[in-house]
């Protein structure tokens, strides 16, 4: 099962939860307030594929990777 990052946008804290990948947009509570007003973020990856590593990640999807007011990333 897969671990997914999550941000509260009511007190900004950051999160993981391992879900099935069929619940990853569902809404989930927030561990620190538990407000439900989260959003997954995009973690950070690596993988391997015939001796190469194949490296990536990023922040929330409005922001491409750089620095977001939505979700905090930096």
């Amino acid at each position: 099962m897969p671990i997914y990052e999550y941000y509260c946008r009511d007190c900004g804290t950051r999160f993981e939860t391992m879900r099935a990948m069929r619940e990853a947009d569902d809404p989930i509570e927030c561990k620190h307030c538990e407000s439900e007003n989260t959003l997954r973020l995009l973690s950070m990856f690596n993988a391997q594929s015939g001796g190469r590593v194949i490296a990536g990640g990023g922040g929330c999807g409005g922001c491409s990777g750089g620095t977001c007011a939505s979700c905090g990333h930096h």
